[in-house]
C-alpha cells in the first residue's frame, strides 16, 4: 500500500502525516508512506487544497486534517 501525504509543511500537514503513521501503526499494515511537500507535484495530482491524503493513487481526503480513527477506516477500506 502506498500513502501520500501532501502538503507544503504546514502544521496541518505534519499533524496529518503523525495521524497517518500512528494509524498504519495500530493497524500493523506494510505501507510506504511518502510526504509530497513540492507544490508542483502536489498540484500534478490535482489537488488544490492541503493538507492531502492519497491513498494507492486515490485521493481520499483534502483540505482538512483526517482523524487516526478515520484514516484506519480508509485503509481498511
Amino acid at each position: 500500500m502506498k500513502i501520500e501525504v501532501l502538503g507544503t509543511g504546514c502544521m496541518k500537514c505534519r499533524r496529518l502525516a503523525k495521524n497517518v503513521e500512528k494509524a498504519v501503526a495500530e493497524l500493523g499494515i506494510p505501507a510506504e508512506i511518502e510526504k509530497v511537500e513540492d507544490i508542483t507535484a502536489i498540484m500534478d495530482r490535482g489537488v488544490m487544497l492541503t493538507p492531502a491524503l492519497i491513498v494507492d493513487g486515490e485521493l481520499k481526503v483534502s483540505g482538512r486534517v483526517a482523524d487516526v480513527k478515520e484514516i484506519r477506516e480508509i485503509l481498511q477500506g
